[in-house]
């Protein structure tokens, strides 16, 4: 008999996979997301339902009510996704930088950069001038604020910048950004240049430092 039958049984390997149901789910509300983007994009925000981003996705009609209400709740899902994919990109900017102008700079750069990716279809089939919906307050959106406000503190730390309320710091260079991303979306061609040149000269150097037309 082949002493092979007295190794001792090897510990069943643990299964740290999600389980089908919670796959399953993951991938319908992955579905409904990226069917809602292309919908939104040819469509517009106004003239989308619910019923066309359903017909999309080959989910019947209660699936998608099991994760979502309204395509408001849908596009706030959009707006969490996309900020949660953007904070890796901003911890890079935070990594490269060596002072506060640097960071800014590519953080802007890469948030405008960001936007006109995510709104690629929205680029080629909607039409100058139509205003994009207004992004709301979600916990992804939330925690994009957070790191913000971090970076924003150790690299005005490294310059030994004098003492600046954060808060109103971090919440006027948001704005910047998502006003004058929004704008930039309503252009054709999307000049991600020229928004991250206008939102960084106005930020560091108020209307004097702004590009001229």
């Amino acid at each position: 008999m082949s002493n092979i039958a007295y190794f001792p049984a090897m510990p069943p390997r643990e299964d740290n996979r999600p389980g089908k149901r919670e796959r399953t789910k993951t991938a319908n509300r992955q579905a409904i997301l990226d069917a809602a983007r292309q919908v939104f994009g040819e469509l517009g925000y106004d003239g989308a339902t619910v019923r066309d981003i359903i017909r999309l996705t080959g989910l019947a009609s209660g699936t998608f009510y099991n994760y979502y209400k309204s395509k408001e709740e849908v596009f706030d899902a959009l707006a969490d996704d996309g900020a949660r994919r953007f904070r890796p990109l901003l911890r890079v900017e935070f990594e490269k930088a060596t002072d506060f102008a640097s960071f800014l700079r590519g953080a802007m750069r890469a948030y405008f950069d960001f936007l006109a990716a995510e709104h690629e279809t929205w680029r080629v089939n909607r039409p100058a001038g139509e205003a994009h919906p207004t992004v709301r307050s979600t916990p992804e959106v939330t925690a994009v604020f957070a790191e913000v406000r971090e970076a924003f503190e150790r690299v005005l730390e490294r310059e030994h910048a004098p003492p600046v309320d954060l808060d109103y710091l971090t919440a006027a260079c948001i704005a910047v950004a998502r006003e004058v991303g929004d704008k930039m979306l309503e252009r054709r061609p999307m000049d991600t240049e020229g928004a991250t040149a206008f939102a960084v000269g106005l930020i560091l150097g108020g209307l004097p430092a702004l590009p001229r037309p």
